[in-house]
């Protein structure tokens, strides 16, 4: 007979007899931790229903029984689903919050884009429309969203206890204005499941009973210190720093690896020529305090140079670089070194509102500055999502008046993914990581960012007339066109080689026709 106790129920599973114990009486369904059975209840009975897979070890400090604090609210991790795409792996994890409601709310803490949402799930009076192209609006709950991303999701594993049987199935994510990320789950034999959530970060959860080591420190930070996989390439030992990575390039022949998500062999790799050094050392940290946030050490753990893909083969290619940034509490962010400037960007759960040809965040608003083609050149180090050499997105900039706040949207494949940041003055990046290179290296011209029409029309006549100006002096002598790039940029640099490359092909260098200050965005995205 089953026992009953504190509102907890508790079986003997069907299939091998080892106990199952359920914690809420919203939970219909549990994975048993000894057979892996997939078992339903059904009033004072277990009847099993399937076999899960084994849990693949992910290495995430979130483990059954933790428990954390929510708006006011304490809850406790009882299950997870483990799901998978062409986009990647990602966690589920169903929580339990404390009695108090005649209803139990089904809870959901996921990863996204490198960090985590927190979800409540939420009645659906009518079957929503079905869900238009990706990036177009959608209403649902009558509440106005973006489509984000459609997914058909696999289901790789579960364990503990769930609100349903896990099934695949296909995901619309939907954001809004509101910082919110909202959720449809198309299930087989039912209507679609509704979630809506918004980020959250672990250190405000107040987490107790994460998995550490008898020494007590981290299972990642333990596993990691001896977790080695060989590159496919070359057979050199790869050994990644962090939980989340999900490609890496190997420092002995510099192939980008598509790593596993268990001990198991690597993907598969991409052949890659050796780079310049980045400006900023991997493994470096630095702190950096944007206005109004507070300052956090951030260490670089990949790096990618980027650049735009022109319209016409006469116009001039834009190279940028994006440097990955992780700290252990918040997460990823992204430290953009462009030729008007730096910043810092980070990836948002939410999704900016239209307005007119520009777009409102967050009381800000932003004028849209260019529309490009770019992709992925090189890269180093490690990152949270597949890295793809040569794939290309489609990025849209937008600047806020005064230049100093950015916003970018990417669009690849099924998702889009908005992020935003904020100009930092060079002086601050350099003295933040420490940095001894060549002052010239480092200075950028923010002012470049500012979304006034007028002052940009100026500008642009002013630049018309320098570079009159300036072929007329080249032609007059015999110096090289190109040192601007060439002391800010290095001599080997893509900025000075495209530069040469151009006035050898029509005597002169027409500067940055075109129009991309270079993708602010956090580019990779990754469902979940």
């Amino acid at each position: 007979m089953a026992d009953q106790a504190q509102r907890r129920w508790r079986a003997a599973c069907p299939n091998c007899g080892a106990p199952v114990e359920f914690a809420s009486a919203a939970s219909t369904t549990a994975v048993c931790g000894f057979c892996r059975s997939t078992l339903l209840r059904d009033g004072e009975t277990l009847a099993r229903i399937g076999q899960s897979a084994e849990i693949f070890d992910d290495y995430s400090p979130l483990q059954l029984g933790a428990t954390g604090r929510w708006m006011g609210s304490g809850f406790a991790v009882v299950g997870r689903v483990q799901r998978g795409s062409d986009l990647g792996n990602w966690n589920e994890w169903h929580l339990l919050f404390d009695a108090g409601a005649d209803t139990p709310r089904i809870a959901w803490l996921s990863e996204d884009n490198g960090q985590f949402v927190l979800s409540l799930e939420a009645p659906l009076a009518e079957r929503p429309p079905e869900a238009p192209g990706v990036g177009l609006p959608l209403t649902v709950a009558g509440q106005r969203w973006q489509v984000a991303a459609v997914v058909d999701a696999a289901l790789r594993a579960a364990e503990g206890e769930l609100p349903r049987p896990p099934q695949a199935g296909r995901v619309v994510e939907l954001r809004n204005a509101q910082g919110e990320v909202g959720s449809l789950e198309y299930r087989d034999g039912g209507p679609p499941i509704w979630s809506v959530g918004r980020g959250v970060n672990l250190a405000e959860l107040a987490l107790q009973g994460l998995r550490t080591t008898a020494e007590g420190e981290s299972i990642a930070e333990a596993k990691f210190k001896g977790r080695s996989i060989a590159c496919p390439s070359c057979g050199a030992p790869l050994e990644p720093k962090l939980s989340q990575t999900r490609s890496m390039v190997c420092a002995q022949c510099s192939a980008v690896v598509d790593l596993p998500a268990n001990e198991a062999r690597a993907l598969g790799f991409t052949p890659q020529d050796r780079g310049l050094p980045p400006l900023i050392p991997l493994g470096r940290t630095g702190t950096l305090a944007p206005a109004g946030e507070k300052p956090l050490p951030w260490t670089v753990v990949g790096y990618q140079e980027r650049c735009d893909i022109p319209e016409d083969t006469e116009d001039e290619q834009s190279f940028w670089r994006e440097y990955l940034l992780y700290n252990r509490l918040t997460g990823f962010a992204f430290l953009v070194d462009t030729r008007e400037g730096w910043s810092l960007v980070r990836t948002l759960t939410g999704a900016p509102a239209a307005s007119g040809d520009g777009a409102n965040w967050q009381g800000r608003a932003y004028a849209r500055r260019w529309t490009y083609q770019a992709k992925t050149t090189h890269v180093l180090g490690e990152f949270y999502w597949p890295v793809r050499l040569e794939d290309r997105v489609q990025v849209t900039d937008y600047a806020s008046r005064d230049g100093q706040w950015l916003l970018s949207r990417e669009l690849q494949g099924g998702e889009v993914t908005w992020s935003a940041g904020q100009v930092l003055p060079s002086a601050a990046v350099q003295q933040a990581f420490g940095l001894t290179a060549p002052a010239a290296q480092f200075t950028r011209d923010a002012s470049a960012f500012k979304a006034s029409g007028g002052t940009l029309l100026r500008n642009i006549v002013i630049a018309l007339f320098l570079i009159v100006l300036l072929f007329a002096l080249l032609r007059a002598c015999s110096r090289d066109e190109c040192q601007g790039y060439k002391d800010s940029f290095g001599e080997t640099s893509n900025e000075y080689r495209q530069c040469r490359a151009n006035a050898r092909g029509s005597g002169v260098y027409i500067g940055n026709g075109g129009g991309s200050y270079g993708g602010y965005s956090s580019g990779g995205g990754g469902h979940k």
